[in-house]
């Protein structure tokens, strides 16, 4: 195929994942800066979850159908970018939550559209999808390293030249800013995510021209309703309900991960890079995902996909040492590809053509949407029942729970997701 239009595929695929990357994981501890109760923090870290319920719907039932995908895309990121843009500027809830909101709305079904897009420019998508879509993973970790500096607190580092490099470089890289300085940098991060918005808005101009898909004949006009008829399969209804509760545990990762790496001692300006080592590991997870499913088969490599949350929060739980602390976010990659990317290669091999797209949106409304959705509100909770007096939290009880409900959902896919025999790993 043209290489040029898998390297505009690419560029496309790096700026989408930059966007999400460059704020999520650092706004679990911007929100409370800005006074808001938990309440309304989840409501606001549910903007994302809420969009992805009118996703299911819209992206795939209207602009699927309606709008040539690269026009779609340009339009929702230069709206999505205008609003976590304003974010940067904004420090009550409602104006806040409102722009979260609409970025949300906007941007959430651009995730399917540029999917869409790269299979359908891409001449053999089973083998060059992968490495397109290698580089929304790099755009996501490329969001967080700048952050290592933004977050200096710059006026406790040696000028430069007035001590070797070594040293300079060790204290600049160890004193993060706190305090109103650190929520002061931290909007920089919503700065960052709307540039790279805008930027996508204006590239998806010259992408390759993805014209709209009409709806096929006997395809109904609620293929989302259509689609819940697959759950009378028990198989299926298994598999729904545990990716349910592994999305809602998956939240929780992101929810507390960044106040717990600080409290053990991980300087602020390296949360992001230390989070961003699951994504690292994810590249090397999705390269050996095909040999894992071959050799041990669907149900016992998506388990240890939930599993690798048991074994990750119980280390944060039970043995808090920061080298362990940073090294376990490895697990991040294994929880991802062995289990979220695993489902979707599964319907995509597993069910009848005409089932799959339904599918897919049905299992992408749960891990983007609903699972996420009840997670920050149960999560939320549950930070708040354990938390001191003083407002300590207890981090030991607290990822306690996501532990063991992973624990659970990981013993009911080993004991009852059993799919027919005809159901092979893809070689």
């Amino acid at each position: 195929m043209n290489l040029s239009v898998r390297n505009k595929l690419s560029v496309m695929m790096f700026l989408e994942f930059f966007i999400w990357g460059a704020w999520l994981p650092l706004i679990f501890g911007y929100l409370p800066s800005l006074g808001f109760s938990d309440l309304e923090k989840s409501w606001v870290l549910n903007a994302f979850a809420l969009a992805s319920f009118t996703a299911m719907f819209f992206s795939t039932q209207f602009a699927d159908r309606t709008f040539a995908a690269e026009r779609f895309l340009a339009f929702s990121h230069l709206i999505g970018g205008l609003a976590i843009l304003g974010l940067a500027f904004v420090q009550d809830f409602w104006p806040f939550f409102g722009l979260m909101l609409v970025h949300s709305l906007f941007y959430v079904p651009t995730i399917s559209i540029t999917n869409s897009i790269a299979f359908t420019n891409l001449k053999d998508a089973k083998n060059d999808f992968g490495l397109v879509r290698l580089w929304g993973t790099i755009g996501w970790i490329a969001a967080s390293w700048p952050f290592v500096f933004l977050l200096v607190d710059w006026d406790q580092v040696p000028a430069f030249g007035s001590v070797g490099f070594v040293d300079w470089l060790g204290a600049a890289l160890g004193k993060a800013k706190t305090g109103g300085a650190l929520q002061e940098a931290t909007r920089y991060t919503f700065v960052a995510s709307g540039v790279a918005s805008l930027l996508l808005a204006a590239f998806s101009l010259i992408l390759p021209h993805t014209p709209p898909k009409p709806a096929q004949a006997g395809e109904g006009q609620f293929a989302w309703l259509d689609s819940l008829k697959l759950l009378r399969s028990p198989f299926l209804l298994v598999l729904f309900v545990v990716t349910f509760f592994d999305a809602a545990v998956h939240q929780c990762y992101f929810m507390y991960t960044g106040d717990f790496l600080k409290s053990v001692g991980i300087p602020a300006n390296w949360v992001m890079p230390v989070m961003s080592i699951g994504q690292f590991a994810e590249i090397g997870t999705m390269a050996i995902l095909g040999a894992c499913l071959k050799r041990l088969g669907w149900r016992v490599t998506m388990t240890i996909g939930i599993l690798g949350h048991t074994v990750r929060f119980g280390i944060f739980a039970l043995a808090p040492e920061p080298w362990l602390a940073v090294s376990v976010n490895v697990l991040h990659g294994i929880c991802y590809a062995f289990y979220f990317a695993t489902v979707y290669i599964f319907v995509d091999e597993f069910l009848p053509k005409n089932s799959r797209s339904s599918a897919q949106g049905l299992f992408n409304f749960l891990i983007l949407g609903a699972g996420p959705f009840v997670g920050t509100f149960v999560w939320s909770y549950l930070g708040s029942v354990f938390k001191s007096e003083s407002g300590v939290q207890d981090f030991r009880s607290l990822f306690l729970a996501p532990s063991l409900v992973a624990l659970v959902a990981a013993a009911i896919l080993f004991l009852f997701f059993h799919p027919p025999k005809s159901a092979q790993p893809p070689h």
